[in-house]
């Protein structure tokens, strides 16, 4: 460790998981462009950008001069998008059908009525694709009506009031107006899923990926999960100060599985760079309070004991989709007896952003979600670019701090298997 003029870091390996998110990883590349720009201007420091430095997946470079001490840093973004792309591609019916499962493998395993006693930011966030993808169901359905009767009107119109009646011919009308209808509400459901423009069907879709194995991880994860252990791993055997594991929403879950396959398997090696795992506003609790979460929960109380990391976990009561400071060791209900992390603490969007970019944001729910990778206005302790590009480590900078005082830690899960 570089430790010349009090600095400690003059090298960084950062391995960034992306949540449930179809969009490609050039995307996270731009987000940063923007945010460090901008941070580093209200910062008062120096940050720059360049090509992707190492081998792997999508990443780029950053390079920093903050306080008079330069650091570079190496980012890089494990994909999974695709498979993201792939659950995302059932049909109008299949569609339909995993929201009758998704709903049943909350309401049934006790897990919606568990959730309700944390936040009811993200269940509202949970409950929202499913009232909204019934509400188009109807809609549709309606139109579909309509068409059915504009087709027998005219139909009946056509031929002569007095000879429609019941007859064979009225009956064979109304079968084909009932055809009708049926494809003109299919057409309508159709349009409401290409669009999107509400991101229902995307959030249905989000949902029911974890639900449909009862919160195990699918398989098509699992071995991407493996994929990125490695990358993990070979940056630990490289020559730099700190490796930092960063997980966002559903990638937060994902992160702290990641991070205790590494340790569990021995490749973290004696004397090599500082270990650390930012998780960033998390939805843990959607998977850990699920039946078959047992792997999550065990990972979960694993990385709470850990000497060797330091776990920073950051949320903001303002960003409705996240559990925000809920601990996600403890209100899963597997704190070990001495627990040491997660530190939790908050983003206080209140606090940190002007009054211009919280009201430009007040009705972006998802732009709020991510906040944490953006510029900040105050950004207190919390600037997620010196995080990750910065001359600290992540337990320098956050040394001696106590978790936010909204911090909830009470269990509140009804299953507490571990695998």
């Amino acid at each position: 460790m570089s430790e010349a003029n009090g600095q400690e870091v003059r090298t960084r390996r950062v391995l960034y998981i992306p949540g449930f998110d179809p969009v490609p990883a050039r995307k996270y590349r731009e987000r940063y462009r923007r945010g460090g720009s901008e941070q580093a201007g209200i910062s008062g420091y120096q940050l720059t950008m360049g090509p992707q430095r190492t081998q792997g997946y999508y990443g780029w470079s950053v390079d920093t001069v903050i306080d008079g001490q330069a650091t570079q840093a190496d980012i890089e973004v494990l994909v999974w998008a695709d498979i993201v792309k792939d659950s995302m591609g059932h049909g109008i019916a299949s569609t339909y059908w995993q929201l009758l499962r998704t709903a049943w493998a909350y309401i049934g395993s006790g897990a919606l009525f568990r959730l309700m006693r944390l936040r009811k930011g993200p269940v509202i966030a949970a409950l929202y694709p499913v009232v909204l993808l019934l509400a188009q169901a109807v809609f549709a359905g309606l139109i579909g009506l309509l068409a059915f009767f504009a087709f027998v009107w005219a139909s009946g119109m056509v031929v002569g009031p007095a000879d429609f009646g019941f007859s064979p011919y009225f009956i064979e009308r109304a079968w084909a107006g009932v055809g009708l209808g049926a494809l003109v509400a299919w057409a309508v459901l159709g349009w409401f899923k290409r669009r999107d423009p509400w991101l229902g069907w995307y959030l249905m879709h989000d949902y029911a990926f974890s639900a449909r194995h009862g919160g195990a991880y699918p398989p098509a994860q699992e071995e991407r999960m493996r994929a990125f252990a490695d990358r993990i791993a070979d940056a630990l055997s490289e020559d730099v100060d700190e490796v930092l594991v960063v997980g966002h929403s559903s990638g937060a879950y994902m992160a702290v599985s990641l991070l205790a396959d590494v340790i569990r398997s021995g490749r973290v090696p004696e004397g090599g760079p500082r270990l650390a795992l930012l998780t960033l506003g998390h939805v843990v609790p959607m998977v850990s309070f699920l039946p078959k979460a047992g792997r999550l929960r065990a990972d979960l109380a694993f990385l709470s004991m850990r000497e060797d990391i330091t776990w920073l976990d950051v949320t903001a009561p303002g960003d409705g989709c996240s559990f925000a400071l809920c601990d996600p060791v403890a209100v899963t209900g597997v704190a070990p007896e001495g627990q040491r992390w997660p530190l939790v603490i908050s983003a206080a969007f209140t606090k940190t952003l002007g009054p211009e970019r919280q009201k430009a944001l007040k009705w972006q729910l998802f732009e709020l979600h991510f906040q944490y990778l953006n510029a900040f206005d105050r950004p207190g302790d919390y600037d997620y670019f010196q995080i990750t590009a910065g001359p600290l480590t992540l337990a320098t900078r956050y040394a001696g701090r106590a978790p936010s005082p909204g911090r909830i830690a009470r269990p509140v899960n009804r299953h507490r298997g571990l695998a």
